[in-house]
């Protein structure tokens, strides 16, 4: 069958972010989609009302049971929504349950979608401090980058979370509203080794960050190296962007949801 990606991520009613997001992304870059799914959320496509937590017991069921199953080789992680879920999945690579082979795409959600606390952030950094050594890749925005990192300095941060176990890290400048395009820097082992610069298009857009994640998991299953599946990506979500859904046409304050299925 295709290659798997495993996905822990929550659900979003809305379909534009969280574990669709991951299943539209990953399905788009060739490979298939496995879910299991961390958080049921009560959110729109604007905001988050209210989320519950699945516990870490079943949310290691799920992936157990696809473990056991499918071909799974390449894992990646957006919103783990408890301390407790982050321990358990970094158990599961320690135990090596997950198999040590396998790449594991790490997006390092700090606030729910759309907004919404999570939790105490200095609580949730510590527990994801123990799970970078299992990243082939982790995907902060510059606000995860600067807490996870404790730098304001981006380069000197993507550097510290290599050091701190991360074989390479993507940094993302989206969330700098204050700045021109959109500049991305890729670190393996602490040293840059690519830079891309994107259109900031017109708008904010719903579910942007985990289909970037998950495409480039998709990538990284069939068969692309990591700064071909990164410079993959970059084409794919610029794509969707541009041609993203409004549910609010009329209102240019709202948030737009991304078009994975453009053809690319």
């Amino acid at each position: 069958m295709r290659p798997v990606v495993l996905c822990f991520s929550g659900l979003d009613p809305s379909g534009g972010a969280g574990l669709q997001a991951d299943i539209e992304a990953i399905g788009q870059a060739g490979a298939h989609a496995a879910v299991a799914c961390t958080a049921i959320t009560v959110q729109d496509s604007q905001q988050v009302f209210s989320f519950e937590a699945c516990t870490a017991a079943l949310v290691e069921a799920q992936a157990t049971a696809v473990l056991d199953d499918l071909p799974v080789c390449v894992i990646k992680s957006g919103m783990l929504g408890t301390t407790d879920n982050i321990a358990m999945l970094t158990r599961l690579f320690a135990e090596q349950i997950i198999p040590k082979d396998t790449s594991f795409i790490l997006d390092p959600v700090l606030v729910a979608n759309s907004g919404g606390s999570l939790g105490d952030e200095q609580t949730l950094v510590a527990a994801f401090k123990k799970l970078l050594p299992y990243a082939t890749l982790i995907t902060p925005n510059t606000h995860e980058l600067r807490a996870l990192s404790g730098e304001q300095d981006l380069h000197i941060g993507a550097q510290k979370l290599c050091e701190q176990g991360a074989w390479a890290v993507l940094v993302k400048t989206s969330h700098d509203f204050d700045s021109g395009d959109i500049e991305q820097y890729l670190y393996i082992k602490g040293e840059m080794v690519h830079k891309s610069i994107l259109p900031r298009l017109d708008g904010e857009f719903h579910g942007s960050g985990c289909s970037l994640a998950s495409f480039i998991a998709g990538r990284l299953a069939m068969g692309d190296e990591l700064i071909e599946a990164v410079i993959a990506a970059d084409r794919w979500i610029t794509q969707t962007l541009i041609a993203a859904d409004a549910p609010h046409p009329d209102d240019d304050s709202t948030q737009l949801i991304p078009n994975r299925f453009v053809p690319f």
